[in-house]
């Protein structure tokens, strides 16, 4: 009788075989999870200290894009709007509520609501939200319809492939400037051609070398 049992081979057999198939297994499982929304966290809804209702406030009230996030029309960071931008209209408009009551303490104690951010970027990644929007991209095309979203969630994934594959044919995305913030704006006519003017108007010329990005 050997020293070890004969099941022993088979499973030093298992481990053999686990152990030249995982070096390749894991890096594929990695990338796979990164472009998956479990990986970048797409289509989830992120709670808020304040129920803030685009719904409401976009579509109802008619309350553009640019009045609470005009930083995207200058420079990197969309911004989130001062609490005394929300207090202008809930110093008369439920200004008793008492899911507003951060609200108003926010705005008493001069401290920033602790918003939780739903869009993401790894830190070595460079984005410029005004380049964008100057060049015809309009919002809906990255955030989707947040004028339906009762809590934002992200609908992009954000990837580095899907940044490059609209750089590389970003035609169909362009829309006249003042038509960036328009969540149901249409193209007149065929999506290409509209986008092929705006291309040839505002100069549109993506790049797509690695130090774009990645800076």
């Amino acid at each position: 009788m050997g020293l070890f049992p004969p099941a022993t081979d088979g499973i030093l057999r298992a481990v053999l075989g686990l152990m030249a198939v995982l070096p390749v297994a894991l890096p594929v499982a990695l990338l796979l999870l990164a472009r998956n929304p479990l990986g970048t966290g797409a289509f989830e809804p992120v709670p808020q200290p304040v129920p803030f209702d685009h719904r409401h406030h976009v579509a109802d009230e008619g309350i553009g894009c640019r009045y609470c996030h005009e930083g995207a029309w200058k420079g990197p960071f969309a911004g989130i709007p001062p609490t005394s931008r929300c207090m202008g209209c809930h110093a008369q408009i439920w200004n008793e509520s008492e899911p507003l009551s951060l609200v108003r303490q926010s705005y008493f104690e001069d401290r920033p609501i602790p918003w939780n951010r739903v869009h993401r970027l790894p830190n070595y990644v460079f984005f410029n939200h005004a380049i964008h929007v100057h060049k015809g991209v309009g919002c809906v095309s990255c955030h989707g319809r947040v004028d339906q979203m009762a809590r934002v969630e992200q609908v992009a994934p954000l990837t580095m492939g899907w940044c490059l594959e609209c750089h590389r044919d970003p035609v169909p995305h362009l829309r006249p400037p003042e038509r960036v913030a328009d969540m149901t704006w249409r193209p007149p006519g065929a999506a290409r051609d509209t986008g092929l003017l705006v291309m040839r108007t505002l100069d549109v010329s993506p790049r797509t070398e690695c130090s774009t990005c990645h800076r």
